[in-house]
């Protein structure tokens, strides 16, 4: 097009001017009219004439095509007067805006990529010609999705100064369903057998209310491929698309397709040969390429192969390893011989690793989890392992890698990462509301990546009706090069069981401060050790004190004269652990599995000794290809118990305010917190008030002796206290989030869940207790037993919002003890995952 209008243009000027057509001249003076925008220094870049020159018919036509090529002008003439040679000019108008109207399957930043594809810019010249081409490939576009009767009309509304704005005028329509889908030709499967693997679809079961029947050309051609696929995969070596008709009813909103078929005949392996320069590695190549003979021809296994050996030479350094499957049929038994043609290439090293994206993070963060050394031989291997270590660190929501050659090099390349970061900060703060427990809040600040170092740091200063903390912590995982990380924490807190949801009374302080070192035994393990001082100061009231559980700790510390006056104990804590994390993301992972286990103890000159066993195991097992769908199971363990013998010989036991308690929104949705687990008993002397309850003001401690003759009862109210053992976990499908797009889907993701988990005191005595008389309303449970799980269903949303995680979810509880409360819903912001 543009040749042509060049062509015809130096054409009229020749027919216009035939004062210069017969002879030559010397140019004395060179003029340009018509300018407005473009200015004279610029316009006479593009005349390859100056003053002096001698010019000729042939030359001034070459000026004016030169001209013509800045893109700036839509007329030009040329003119001799006397020696002076003038150029008339009519520039092309500046696009000032342009607006889109009625546009709703397109979105305005895919219509702006368009013009900007064909030199549609604001601010630029703009070129009449193109303006039919942009409204026919429009038009184009919405006839590949279905619509039709859909049309489009680009409005050029001028302006003053020579400026143009462009409306983009739309009007989509309806779109066109699929009325049936017919495939003619197969024997082999059924037609809903291969409909079923489609994503065009011509019907929709009752309950899919958000799916659709619209044609979109592009989904047929995938779906084509799919069914080509379905066959070869089966054996079906020759099967092909013989033809597919794609027709519309009259009134041009409904659509038929028919798809032929040739299905062929089964085939079967007869042998696979490998050929090629194999440098050295024959052996190995040939048992990755080995097919046993008599094996149905599968062309994903094929490719799968292919893969491989790819993947194989990508180790060593082979950067664009050439593997392709030749097969040779044998029609006659059907059979075929697959032959592996490789050609690694040229061994390359590797230049630079470059990063982009990581505007926040600094490139020594990314670039201490690579793998792959700059200047050593390229390995697939270690460029994979780098993309993996940087999706684990949680700071970013991609990661892509590309391979770029070195121009003028065959034996380099350059490695790129492309990052998209998400936050990494969080507003942790958290809003329930429970049948029982009402309204509860808290909140809190952190810092994942502080200042794009890598380093996590933590002020939190908490508060709500029960608990009020304030901490500070840091966590450098590369305090060295070798990846020893060092981490700290200073923390104050006060807690009012009283005031939390669904535990027994008692208040508590604590002042503490730890430190730890971790350490990297190879890729996915690593061992954590750390020490720590903090200062407890315990009350508990005297009605609670009567608590079995309770009384059993508390009692050697009690002072006789003041029963109810506070409890300091200085506590020395050593602890360990071990981590191997497999993972292929640190956020929102789909496939891999994490295992935690973690040992603390009270050193043995604290004033209480005590120990704590937790182990924490997940595994995701990825559903589909692009692990939309995920499967992931959960198992948390917990133990805990004192060790030796205090001054009066009484065995140390766990101290009650590290009991581990469940339920809510960390481990079993469904449930109000610290409802599930063991209750508080008293046992006490038949002395009741006028309602028939129980009188614990002023009691003494509880006598067991039987030699007393006092008669004794039990009571256990709905508080719960938490047991030294727990065991909870859970099955989640993972499903993609409907109506979200494409460019969320790795900040949002929905589940469905099954939780389950139990709570017990192996210090328990039952024995003890089911002889008295119980004036509970239910009867009384042996706390000792496992055996009293819970469990809960339901559906949980999760979002990495720029303020911070936020978590969602429905649950409902599928088994349940009596005296348990429940929780249908519960939202929290924090970091949750």
């Amino acid at each position: 097009m543009t040749f042509k209008k060049l062509l015809v243009s130096a054409m009229i000027a020749g027919a216009v001017a035939p004062a210069y057509a017969q002879d030559e001249f010397v140019v004395e003076d060179i003029e340009v009219k018509g300018l407005q925008r473009v200015a004279l220094g610029a316009a006479l870049t593009y005349i390859p004439v100056r003053v002096g020159d001698e010019v000729s018919e042939l030359q001034i036509r070459s000026a004016i095509r030169s001209l013509y090529s800045s893109t700036h002008f839509d007329y030009i003439d040329a003119r001799r007067s006397e020696d002076t040679l003038i150029f008339t000019v009519s520039e092309r108008p500046t696009i000032a805006e342009i607006t889109f109207e009625g546009n709703s399957d397109i979105k305005d930043e895919q219509l702006q990529e368009s013009l900007v594809d064909n030199n549609i810019v604001t601010g630029e010249p703009l070129d009449r010609t193109t303006i039919s081409g942009i409204e026919k490939g429009l038009e184009d576009f919405y006839h590949s999705v279905g619509k039709y009767n859909a049309s489009v009309e680009v409005q050029v509304v001028d302006l003053p100064r020579n400026r143009v704005e462009l409306r983009m005028n739309f009007e989509e329509g309806d779109a066109a369903e699929i009325a049936q889908i017919n495939i003619v030709g197969n024997k082999a499967f059924a037609d809903e057998l291969l409909l079923d693997t489609f994503e065009l679809r011509d019907s929709l079961p009752w309950w899919n209310f958000i799916g659709e029947k619209r044609y979109q050309k592009q989904q047929l051609s995938g779906d084509l491929e799919t069914l080509e696929s379905f066959y070869r995969d089966r054996g079906y070596l020759r099967f092909r698309v013989e033809s597919v008709q794609v027709s519309m009813t009259p009134d041009r909103e409904g659509i038929y397709i028919t798809i032929n078929v040739s299905e062929g005949d089964k085939y079967k392996i007869s042998e696979t040969d490998v050929i090629g320069d194999l440098k050295g590695h024959d052996e190995l190549v040939g048992k990755i390429a080995k097919i046993e003979k008599g094996t149905l021809y599968n062309a994903a296994q094929v490719t799968y192969i292919e893969d491989m050996i790819s993947r194989f030479y990508g180790r060593y350094g082979y950067a664009y390893p050439e593997v392709r499957a030749i097969p040779e049929h044998d029609d006659e038994d059907k059979t075929v011989k697959i032959t592996f043609s490789i050609n690694p290439g040229k061994r390359v090293y590797v230049r630079h690793i470059n990063f982009e994206g990581n505007g926040a993070t600094k490139d020594r963060v990314l670039r201490r989890e690579m793998r792959q050394l700059e200047g050593a031989w390229l390995s697939d291997s270690n460029i994979e392992q780098g993309k993996v270590r940087l999706e684990r660190l949680g700071y970013f929501e991609t990661v892509e890698t590309s391979t770029e050659r070195v121009e003028g090099r065959d034996d380099q390349v350059d490695v790129t990462y492309k990052v998209k970061e998400q936050p990494s900060g969080s507003f942790n703060a958290g809003i329930g509301y429970g049948d029982y427990s009402g309204l509860q809040l808290n909140a809190g600040v952190q810092q994942n990546n502080f200042l794009g170092t890598g380093t996590r740091v933590g002020f939190n200063i908490s508060t709500s009706r029960f608990n009020k903390n304030v901490s500070v912590s840091y966590s450098d995982p590369y305090f060295t090069m070798n990846g020893v990380g060092l981490s700290g924490q200073i923390y104050m807190s006060e807690f009012d069981a009283g005031n939390a949801q669904n535990l027994v009374n008692y208040n508590q302080k604590t002042y503490g401060l730890s430190t730890g070192l971790s350490f990297p035994i190879d890729e996915i393990n690593r061992l954590n050790f750390g020490v720590g001082y903090k200062n407890q100061e315990v009350s508990v009231n005297s009605q609670n004190q009567s608590i079995e559980q309770i009384q059993q700790f508390y009692r050697s510390y009690l002072d006789d004269q003041n029963p109810e006056r506070p409890i300091s104990f200085d506590i020395y804590e050593l602890n360990a652990g071990w981590s191997r994390v497999t993972l292929n993301r640190g956020t929102f992972p789909t496939s891999g599995s994490s295992q935690r286990a973690s040992a603390e103890i009270s050193a043995p000159f604290s004033d209480v000794k005590y120990f704590r066993l937790n182990y924490e195991y997940k595994h995701y097992y990825p559903l589909s290809r692009d692990q939309q769908w995920s499967f992931l199971t959960r198992l948390n363990l917990g133990y805990g118990n004192g060790y030796g013998e205090d001054d009066a010989g009484n065995d140390y036991l766990l101290p009650f305010w590290e009991y581990f308690r469940i339920g809510g929104q960390g481990d079993l949705r469904g449930f109000e917190p610290n409802t599930v687990g063991p209750r508080a008993v008293y046992v006490v002397p038949e002395s009741v008030n006028s309602e028939g309850i129980p009188d614990f003001t002023g009691l003494p401690t509880p006598n067991y002796s039987s030699e007393t003759g006092n008669q004794q009862l039990f009571v256990q109210n709905n508080y719960s206290l938490g047991g030294n053992a727990k065991v909870s976990g859970g099955l989640e499908l993972i499903v993609p989030t409907p109506f979200v797009d494409e460019g969320m889907r790795n900040s949002i993701r929905t589940s469905v869940f099954v939780d389950f988990g139990m709570v017990w005191d192996t210090e328990f005595d039952y024995d003890r207790y089911k002889d008295l008389e119980n004036t509970s309303p239910q009867p009384l449970t042996d706390y000792s037993s496992p055996g009293d799980f819970r469990a809960s269903a339901g559906v949980s949303v999760q979002w990495i919002s720029p303020m911070g995680p936020l978590t969602f979810s429905l649950g409902r509880a599928l088994k349940e003890v009596e005296g348990d409360e429940t929780q249908v819903f519960s939202f929290n912001i924090g970091t949750t995952f």
